[in-house]
């Protein structure tokens, strides 16, 4: 039997890789600082709890023990990271480091992080220019692309078989911050309308964890340094979603679009300034086949986060959910003084 050891294995990606790795007959071992966060279900299917500290050498050679066929890091930010990571990989047929569409940079040097929105005139394949390496606090918008290109670099430079993946937004079960969030509530307080800024129109291209844990796979049988992308087969709008979550939850609205932001009014996650698509010619190349379109993936969250949100339900409302963010898409008095001021 195969063995794989996903650092950060209790999170989004880790997850959603070790559910695919269980299913193909894998041994997974999850690596993480807190055992409370393991998932029922895939310690009942077998994946394992090995608890780790990702910046200490000793912590990670225990994890790792004997070898394995396939190390999965999902909390490798740095270049100081990157190295601690090597000598795990010394033992192990391939490596995966989990990157972000965050370090492409457009003609100008602008990024998705920057104050200025990138332009990018097609696909963005991984032929295109990245951010400069950098160091300081990778948890700004402004080292966060950096410091990942600085990790890509060291492993990439280490002459071992790691494959660097750069999703885009990972959505799927066990984020914080599920966008779906912002047109499911409101299905569930059965809104009469939903506001959408910019007419619902802008597509954003997303990764599905199922998608990525799919190219995970995919790369654990074929060995190699290189970089690909991974993200959703299409690119929803925000009234693509609005409709899927209405259709899903058995909800009818009036869609009002409006021509810009009105101060704030209808901004929702898919509001983004900038059309940012990634090029995914290079994993079908590799034979990568996703686990699902974005319609597909998403109606099995819409569903979990309705069953969530029902009375007596384990953290009635959303567990997990970042409030904080949320809040602010979720301002009925600001949109129903708007509707009123329309209504003759």
């Amino acid at each position: 039997m195969s063995r794989a050891l996903v650092l950060g294995g209790t999170g989004l990606i880790g997850r959603a890789v070790a559910r695919r790795l269980l299913d193909a007959g894998w041994q997974v071992d999850l690596a993480a600082r807190d055992a409370a966060r393991m998932p029922a279900g895939l310690a009942a299917d077998g994946a394992r709890f090995v608890t780790v500290d990702r910046d200490d050498p000793a912590s990670l050679a225990g994890a790792l023990g004997p070898g394995a066929d396939l190390v999965v890091d999902c909390l490798c930010y740095t270049a100081a990271q990157a190295r601690l990571l090597l000598p795990l990989l010394k033992d192990t047929a391939c490596g995966v480091m989990i990157s972000a569409r965050g370090v492409y940079a457009d003609a100008f040097g602008n990024h998705v992080n920057s104050d200025v929105a990138p332009v990018f005139t097609g696909p963005v394949p991984e032929t295109q220019a990245t951010v400069p390496p950098g160091d300081g606090d990778y948890r700004t918008r402004e080292g966060y692309g950096a410091n990942k290109v600085a990790a890509e670099h060291v492993l990439l430079d280490s002459g071992l078989p790691v494959t660097v993946l750069r999703p885009s937004q990972v959505h799927g079960e066990g984020g914080d911050r599920p966008r779906e969030w912002v047109f499911v509530k409101r299905a569930l307080d059965r809104r009469p309308a939903v506001l959408l800024a910019h007419r619902g129109a802008r597509p954003v291209h997303l990764t599905g964890a199922a998608n990525l844990a799919a190219l995970v796979e995919t790369v654990a049988a074929r060995p190699a340094a290189r970089v690909l992308n991974c993200a959703d087969p299409d690119a929803p709008t925000g009234l693509d979603v609005v409709r899927l979550v209405a259709a899903r939850l058995g909800h009818r609205w009036r869609e009002v679009l409006l021509d810009g932001d009105h101060d704030g009014l209808g901004h929702h996650p898919w509001n983004t300034p900038y059309p940012l698509r990634l090029d995914m010619s290079a994993a079908e190349a590799l034979g990568y086949v996703p686990a699902g379109d974005y319609a597909a993936l998403a109606g099995v969250a819409i569903d979990r986060l309705a069953a969530a949100a029902r009375p007596g339900a384990a953290g009635h409302v959303l567990p997990g959910a970042d409030e904080e963010y949320f809040a602010p898409l979720l301002d009925y008095a600001a949109e129903d003084r708007y509707l009123a001021g329309r209504t003759p």
